[in-house]
C-alpha cells in the first residue's frame, strides 16, 4: 500500500485466518458450551473467561520466547500449527453424556488451552514484525530529511488501523459459519434452529416430567412447530438426545473451517515472510563511554517510556473488560432479549468487524486531515476518545432498556413465551450499540499497538506486545462480572456498571495525555506540524 511498508498487507493477511478462528469461537463459545453439556450461564461464562484470558496472558510467554530466540517466525509459524490442533480436537463431534462428560469436557478444554497457546505464540510476534517494519521506514526517512522522518511518524498509527482492518476480514465471515453449518444439518436431520430448545432438553434430561407442566408444554410446541411429536417417557429423552446431538454436530462442524483457515494463514507466511524484518536485537556494547549524568538521564527515559506504557496498559484492561462483553452477556442479550428469528444470535457478531471495516478508512482519513491542517490528535488523546465513545454505546443500551422496562434475564426468561416475545427488541438495537463500540475499538485498540510500538525498548518488542495483550488478559478475567449482573438485576444496571468504568477510564486518561505526550514526543510532533501548517 502506498506510503507504508511493503510487508503491511501480507502480515495482515496472515492473521486473517487466526481472526476467522477467533470470531467463530467469540460468536459460539459460550452458548456452545450451554447447548453441548448443559452447562449454566455463569459456568459457561467463566470458562470463556479463563479461555480468553489464556488467550492474551500467553502472549507474554509467546513474546519472551520469541525475544530470547531472536527466532520470531518460526514462533509465529509454530503459534497457527498448535491453534490448529486445538480446532481439529473441537472439530471431533463427540455426544455429551453423563457417562463421558466427566472426560469430554476437560477434552474440550484442552483444545480451548492449545488454541490459546497457539495464538499467545502467533499474534503479540506478528505485531513486533509489524512495529519493526514501520521502525525500519523511519529510519529510511530519516536519512532523508527531518521532513521526510515527521511524514514517516506519521504513518505508523494509521498503519495499524490498516493491518487492524484487513484481519477484520476473516472476522466478517466467521460468524456467519457455525449457525449455517448447524442450521444446515439441523434440516438434513429433520429439526429446525430454536434458540431456547436446547435448555429445555437439557432440562428434561436431567430432571424428566419434574421440570413442570409449563416447560414441558413449550418443549413439546416447539418440536412440533419442527413437525416432530415429542413422545411421553423415555422416547422423549431419546428425542431430546438426538435434537441436542444433531445442533451441536453442526456447530462442531464450523472448527473444521477454522482448520482450513489457519493452514490458509500459515501457507501466506509462509510464502511471504522473506518480505518480513526481524525486530532487532539488544545492540551490542559500544566502546563509547558515557558520562554519569548521560547514563542517568538515558536511565531516566526508559523509566518514563515504561511507566507511560504500564499507564496505557490499564486503561486497556477496563476497555476489553467493556468492549469483549459483546461474546458474553452481549450474546445472551442477543439471545434472549432481541427478536432474531431471521438471524441466529451468533451472526450478530459479524457486525463489529463489518463497522471495523466500513469505518477504518473514513476515521483514517479524518486523523490525517486534521494532521495536514496542523490540528492533529495524538494517540493518547485518541484513547481517551475512544473510552467516551465506549461509554455512550452503554448510556445507549442503558436509556434503551430502562424505557422498555427490561428485568433481570432470569425473571426475563421466566415469563410466557408470548409475553417475552411481545417485549423483545427489534435488532437495530444491536447495530447501534456495535456501531459506537467499533468506533471506541478503532480508536483504542490499533492505536494502543502502535503506541506500544514507539515506546517499547527495541530489545523487547515481543515482550511488550505480549504485555499489550496481557492487558486484554486482565480484563478478559472479568468477563464473568457481566452475566453475572445480566442474570441477578434489571439488566440496565449492569450497563451502568460498564458505563461508569469507561467514563472513570477517560477521564484517567485525559489527566495524563500532557504526560503521554511528552513521553512519547508526540507534543513536540504535533507543535512542529501546527507551524509548518500555519
Amino acid at each position: 500500500m502506498k506510503g507504508h511498508p511493503k510487508g503491511l498487507i501480507a502480515a495482515a493477511l496472515s492473521n486473517m485466518g487466526e481472526r476467522f478462528g477467533y470470531y467463530i469461537m467469540n460468536a459460539v463459545l459460550v452458548l456452545f458450551l450451554c447447548s453441548k453439556f448443559g452447562l449454566p450461564e455463569e459456568k459457561a461464562t467463566l470458562i470463556y473467561s479463563i479461555f480468553y484470558m489464556g488467550i492474551y496472558i500467553l502472549s507474554l510467554v509467546g513474546g519472551i520466547i520469541a525475544d530470547r530466540t531472536q527466532n520470531y517466525k518460526g514462533t509465529i509459524q509454530s503459534g497457527l500449527l498448535v491453534m490448529a490442533t486445538g480446532y481439529i480436537i473441537l472439530a471431533i463431534p463427540i455426544l455429551a453424556t453423563a457417562g463421558n462428560i466427566g472426560w469430554l469436557l476437560p477434552l474440550t478444554c484442552l483444545a480451548l488451552f492449545l488454541i490459546a497457546f497457539g495464538n499467545g505464540l502467533f499474534k503479540g510476534n506478528l505485531q513486533a514484525i509489524v512495529g519493526q517494519m514501520y521502525d525500519n521506514y523511519e529510519a529510511e526517512a530519516a536519512k532523508q530529511g527531518p521532513d521526510a522522518l515527521r511524514i514517516a511518524k506519521g504513518k505508523r498509527d494509521s498503519g495499524f488501523q490498516i493491518f487492524y482492518m484487513f484481519i477484520n476480514v476473516g472476522g466478517l465471515i466467521a460468524p456467519f459459519v457455525a449457525p449455517l453449518l448447524r442450521s444446515w444439518w439441523l434440516g438434513q436431520n429433520g429439526f429446525h434452529y430454536n434458540a431456547d430448545l436446547p435448555a429445555l432438553c437439557h432440562q428434561f434430561l436431567a430432571q424428566g416430567a419434574a421440570i413442570g407442566a409449563e416447560a414441558m408444554t413449550k418443549m413439546t410446541e416447539l418440536f412440533a412447530g419442527m413437525g416432530v411429536l415429542l413422545p411421553e417417557g423415555e422416547a422423549a429423552a431419546a428425542v431430546c438426545q438426538d435434537y441436542l446431538n444433531v445442533f451441536n454436530t453442526g456447530v462442531h462442524y464450523s472448527f473444521i473451517a477454522s482448520v482450513a483457515a489457519m493452514l490458509i494463514s500459515l501457507t501466506i507466511f509462509l510464502c511471504t515472510k522473506k518480505r518480513f524484518p526481524t525486530p532487532a536485537k539488544k545492540a551490542a556494547a559500544e566502546s563509547v563511554s558515557y558520562t554519569p549524568e548521560e547514563k542517568l538521564a538515558m536511565a531516566k527515559e526508559l523509566k518514563q517510556r515504561l511507566y507511560a506504557m504500564f499507564a496505557v496498559l490499564v486503561i486497556a484492561v477496563f476497555f476489553w473488560f467493556s468492549f469483549h462483553q459483546n461474546g458474553t452477556s452481549m450474546s445472551l442479550f442477543a439471545r434472549d432479549f432481541v427478536n432474531t428469528e431471521s438471524l441466529a444470535p451468533e451472526v450478530w457478531q459479524a457486525v463489529n468487524p463489518f463497522f471495523v471495516i466500513l469505518l477504518t478508512f473514513p476515521i483514517m482519513w479524518f486523523f490525517e486531515g486534521l494532521t495536514r491542517r496542523g490540528r492533529g490528535i495524538s494517540t493518547p488523546r485518541k484513547i481517551a476518545i475512544g473510552m467516551g465513545v465506549a461509554a455512550c454505546a452503554y448510556l445507549f443500551m442503558t436509556v434503551y432498556c430502562k424505557m422498555q422496562g427490561y428485568p433481570s434475564a432470569t425473571d426475563f426468561r421466566a415469563l410466557d413465551a408470548t409475553t417475552a416475545a411481545g417485549l423483545k427488541s427489534a435488532p437495530w438495537v444491536l447495530i447501534v450499540y456495535y456501531f459506537f463500540m467499533t468506533v471506541a475499538e478503532l480508536f483504542i485498540s490499533p492505536l494502543g499497538l502502535s503506541f506500544i510500538s514507539k515506546v517499547a525498548p527495541k530489545n523487547l518488542l515481543g515482550l511488550c506486545q505480549g504485555l499489550w495483550l496481557g492487558a486484554t488478559a486482565v480484563g478478559n478475567g472479568f468477563l464473568w462480572i457481566g452475566p453475572l449482573l445480566y442474570n441477578k438485576f434489571p439488566i440496565w444496571e449492569a450497563w451502568v456498571v460498564f458505563m461508569a468504568v469507561c467514563l472513570l477510564s477517560m477521564i484517567v486518561m485525559l489527566c495524563m495525555v500532557k504526560w503521554l505526550e511528552r513521553v512519547t514526543g508526540e507534543q513536540a510532533a504535533l507543535q512542529a506540524a501546527k507551524k509548518q501548517a500555519e
